[in-house]
């Protein structure tokens, strides 16, 4: 096996593309079809720290993965240490690699009550729960951050310290503003400044659409890894460094029947299908199909009038 092209900890991580974590997208099926295409590592999405105390119903299905997913990172947010604390304590019951604190949810319901890219107001509270989970945990810790609250508060050096002296050993960095949401452009010379401030591998989120955007990001900031997350979707070949216009349209289809299939095992066929859609519109959005049978494909309540149809338009 090759060298490792960076180390959270111990844990060597052979690859330095990465699905970035989101919610309602980073499930077990997408994840499996994205580490399969050469992610290097599979985040969950976000677990809410709260829904873990309150035994929800859906969190098992946050917690499960493949063991060819590995290394697995769990990430979870809330806005007390240690709340933060005991409930990383029961996740690791659970067999992840890392534990990932997420400080960059611009998500008024998440970033309002402190959490999220909440926590970047208080470093001096982010500062404490890395210190209580690297001294509890037994695996690696980690953190996803912004750049700041707002244009005014851009603390993302002083953040990036605080996670790196309380023991973290990664840090990712969504290059904008908890402000900023998804709009505007990411600033990529930001993640070079955590890069050159810290000795921990630091990985790069934001604005990456293409393959050339990926060696980009690389070239400009020097962070050890890159990770993507909306322009993953309908595109899971960019982990294998090909773009959506690279992609054949048979590749495409045995994409869409692995991932579907992935989907109906995991969920159950109907809700399987169901949330399937919107991937299904987007693995479909390039392939210049007419909107009628587009349409057809999107609404049948079918898995197997889905595939008929899909192997008729690919």
């Amino acid at each position: 096996m090759s060298d490792p092209v960076f180390k959270i900890g111990s844990l060597p991580v052979y690859g330095d593309l990465i699905l970035s974590p989101m919610d309602g997208f980073s499930d077990l099926p997408f994840r499996s079809v994205c580490r399969g295409l050469g992610s290097a590592l599979s985040y969950t999405e976000f677990i809410n720290a709260l829904d873990i105390l309150q035994c929800h119903p859906f969190v098992d299905e946050k917690l499960a993965f493949l063991p060819e997913e590995r290394p697995v990172v769990f990430q979870v947010f809330d806005s007390e240490p240690e709340r933060l604390l005991e409930v990383a304590l029961r996740l690791q019951e659970h067999g992840p690699d890392v534990m990932d604190v997420n400080m960059g949810c611009s998500a008024r319901t998440v970033s309002g009550r402190g959490a999220g890219a909440g926590l970047l107001r208080e470093p001096a509270k982010i500062a404490r729960i890395f210190s209580l989970l690297s001294r509890a945990l037994e695996v690696p810790v980690t953190g996803k951050i912004r750049l700041g609250w707002d244009d005014k508060s851009r603390n993302y050096l002083e953040v990036a310290r605080a996670v790196e002296e309380n023991g973290g050993k990664l840090i990712a960095v969504h290059a904008r503003t908890r402000q900023q949401g998804y709009t505007g452009q990411a600033d990529w010379q930001a993640i070079g400044e955590v890069k050159a401030a810290v000795s921990i591998p630091v990985l790069g989120n934001g604005d990456v659409r293409t393959v050339a955007d990926v060696e980009r990001m690389k070239a400009l900031t020097g962070c050890d890894g890159v990770m993507i997350g909306r322009a993953a979707i309908g595109n899971p070949w960019i982990f294998s460094r090909l773009d959506r216009q690279e992609v054949t349209g048979e590749q495409v289809r045995l994409v869409i029947e692995r991932h579907l299939q992935k989907m109906l095992s995991f969920y159950g066929e109907r809700r399987g299908l169901v949330l399937f859609r919107k991937h299904a519109n987007q693995y479909l959005t390039a392939s210049g199909l007419s909107s009628e049978l587009r349409r057809a494909i999107l609404t049948t309540s079918s898995a197997d009038e889905f595939l008929s149809l899909v192997q008729q338009a690919l």
